[in-house]
């Protein structure tokens, strides 16, 4: 056999990767490394037991990863949107797996809002939303009678919607509401984690009557997700961006964390979707509340920024704590439930409606800019 035949054969081996296709049940996407090390020597399964490099993976984390039999994989995106992006994009491409019957799990920390949930809760979106993707005139040169220097491309002012024809399709992606009840019935069995440095840390919110939630202890919770490269902080831009949220999905709604990929990597997946590739209602959107997204009172913003993160911890063991009953569910209840798929009720997709249907949130009719 000639040497140039071998190589290939020879790299495959020594990836750990078997040379047949793989057809993963349930696909975790975590976006970087401390995120992913929490599935790492856990008891219910061993998703490094497969190690495949992908062309086009980032090249800290240039490897997607699986349990024996192929049913759970995980990969590692890379912070922020591009790398969420480029990542998930070469995956739809890579031969070596088919993602038609795949769900999708998104699994990251996040800043989170007092106003919602708290520090080391988990959360579930139906919708995610690119709020930085607007107009920003710097907060001291704002008009007067503007609540805050950013405003929807092809609008005016704040609380507008972005104008008809500047819809760019990444605003806000909708996802299956049915699914993300059912991923959340399955976390909300689970036993979170909670240490005493994240509970002193709440107890500073209790003062607020607004941030009753960030003072409660931690829970399972349904709500929204909010994309920006950006890392944010301050009740100024909390509020703006919170109304953002409200105002782009029509306000359908309700923001509660704050992370740097989602839009992106739900974009790839609707491309993906488009061209059969991958089926848009398995995808699940899961945050864990790292750290708050506003300062409690009498605190500064730069203190909360770049002060302690007692929930960093409990953030990321209640990924696996909470995620891993999602994963289990899925796969132990396969053949009866998940593998002819989760119906929605609900509009998924983009402002377009590139997948049918008709959205609930954006403009009335749509133009191309």
């Amino acid at each position: 056999m000639a040497r140039w035949a071998v190589l290939p054969l020879l790299a495959c081996f020594l990836s750990g990767a078997s040379s047949a296709t793989i057809a993963p049940k349930v696909f975790i996407i975590s976006m970087f490394s401390s995120e992913a090390a929490v599935w790492s020597g856990i008891p219910e399964f061993n998703v490094y037991a497969q190690n495949i490099t992908v062309p086009g993976f980032s090249p800290l984390f240039p490897t997607a990863h699986c349990t024996g039999d192929g049913s759970v994989c995980l990969l590692t995106t890379g912070q922020a949107e591009i790398n969420a992006a480029s990542t998930i994009s070469s995956l739809l491409h890579a031969q070596t797996f088919n993602l038609t019957y795949t769900y999708f799990l998104v699994a990251g920390i996040a800043g989170v809002s007092p106003k919602v949930a708290t520090i080391a809760s988990v959360t579930f979106a139906r919708y995610a939303v690119q709020v930085a993707l607007q107009y920003e005139i710097d907060a001291r040169e704002m008009p007067a009678n503007f609540a805050t220097g950013y405003f929807p491309e092809g609008s005016t002012a704040p609380g507008q919607l972005p104008g008809v024809g500047w819809w760019d399709g990444t605003e806000v992606f909708e996802v299956n509401d049915d699914l993300r009840r059912l991923a959340f019935g399955f976390a909300s069995t689970a036993t979170l984690n909670d240490t005493a440095d994240a509970q002193a840390a709440r107890a500073l919110y209790a003062n607020s009557t607004s941030f009753t939630a960030g003072a409660s202890p931690p829970s399972v919770v349904l709500c929204d997700t909010a994309t920006s490269d950006v890392f944010w902080t301050g009740n100024l831009l909390g509020t703006a961006f919170e109304n953002t949220t409200r105002v782009f999905t029509n306000g359908g709604a309700e923001y509660c964390t704050s992370q740097q990929e989602d839009n992106a990597t739900l974009n790839a997946l609707l491309r993906g979707a488009l061209f059969g590739l991958v089926d848009f209602a398995r995808i699940i959107v899961m945050r864990s509340g790292s750290d708050f997204d506003r300062p409690y009172p009498g605190q500064t913003v730069l203190d909360n920024l770049l002060g302690p993160t007692p929930g960093w911890n409990s953030a990321l063991m209640n990924l696996h704590l909470a995620g891993v009953k999602v994963v289990e569910g899925i796969v132990n209840e396969w053949e009866s439930k998940f593998a002819r798929g989760v119906k929605a009720s609900n509009y998924i997709g983009d402002v377009f409606g590139s997948l049918g249907g008709s959205p609930d949130f954006g403009p009335t009719t749509q133009t191309s800019a």
